[in-house]
């Protein structure tokens, strides 16, 4: 019988695989910048962020991503929050990794 704790343990592991790729994507030089509760805090946020988009997507279902935009109002909303501060440009970084990764996921 697969039970729920079954499942959690899965979505805890693939969960855990996707921070590490976007800490290796971020390279050596920039993992300081984000712990990995920072990591999961700004995909939260992304995903609601992508699921308020949601009613903006074209005719295929897709959604224009700007990460500059996006990265601007994690920023804003992590500071509402009390997290961070994320810098800018580190942000997008991020943004580019969860990108990355959810494409190799699809291919």
């Amino acid at each position: 019988m697969g039970s729920i704790d079954d499942e959690i343990l899965r979505g805890a592991e693939e969960d855990a695989k996707e921070v590490a790729f976007i800490q290796n994507y971020m390279g050596i030089e920039n993992r300081e910048l984000f712990t990995e509760e920072d990591i999961y805090y700004c995909l939260d946020v992304l995903l609601e962020y992508l699921d308020a988009q949601n009613d903006k997507a074209d005719a295929d279902g897709f959604i224009d991503i700007d990460t500059e935009e996006i990265a601007r109002h994690i920023q804003k909303k992590a500071k509402k929050e009390g997290m961070g501060p994320y810098e800018l440009d580190a942000l997008i970084l991020l943004i580019d990794a969860e990108l990355e990764y959810n494409e190799q996921l699809e291919g």
